[in-house]
């Protein structure tokens, strides 16, 4: 398991997940004033990953081609299908709580608080470990992580301001 966190840590997808984990959590958040049932939401979390990743997808085709002045070749696309994969993840991860909320396991309530509250650790996470492999302490590291996760905590004190 830790071999695997590491390789995924030390790989390019880790800012599309991350990105991807923004985009969820300000759908999220921009939802719950006035919730959708439990699968509604799941449903929307993995149809806007799959936007979001074919819209990932279609904008480095383009800038690529337009950069390059040449076709995207098969490992250019590999590539691109990997960061949208990465990108959609994020994106629909929070839609594990609501199809929990869909089976009964959590009520819709519970399933928004443990969204918010996951996405801002899983931004978290990555902050910490970002510092710790550019060779930051651990306490150093522990304060970007808490810095980065704010920043998912700031759309949420905004949602309820403007609420």
């Amino acid at each position: 398991m830790r071999e695997s966190l590491e390789a995924h840590l030390g790989s390019r997808q880790v800012g599309k997940v991350v990105y991807g984990s923004i985009i969820g959590l300000a759908l999220v958040v921009a939802l719950s004033g006035h919730p959708p049932t439990s699968a509604v939401m799941a449903i929307w979390l993995v149809g806007t990953a799959v936007a979001v990743g074919l819209a990932e997808v279609y904008a480095e085709y383009v800038g690529t081609e337009t950069r390059t002045r040449q076709p995207v070749t098969r490992t250019q696309w590999r590539h691109m299908a990997e960061d949208a994969v990465a990108v959609g993840f994020g994106v629909a991860f929070p839609a594990v709580f609501f199809l929990l909320g869909a089976l009964h396991v959590l009520d819709l309530d519970t399933a928004f608080a443990v969204a918010k509250w996951s996405g801002l650790g899983l931004i978290g996470f990555y902050g910490f470990w970002a510092a710790r492999f550019a060779g930051a302490p651990p306490l150093r590291a522990l304060l970007k992580g808490v810095l980065v996760a704010l920043i998912g905590a700031g759309l949420i004190v905004l949602k309820s301001l403007v609420h």
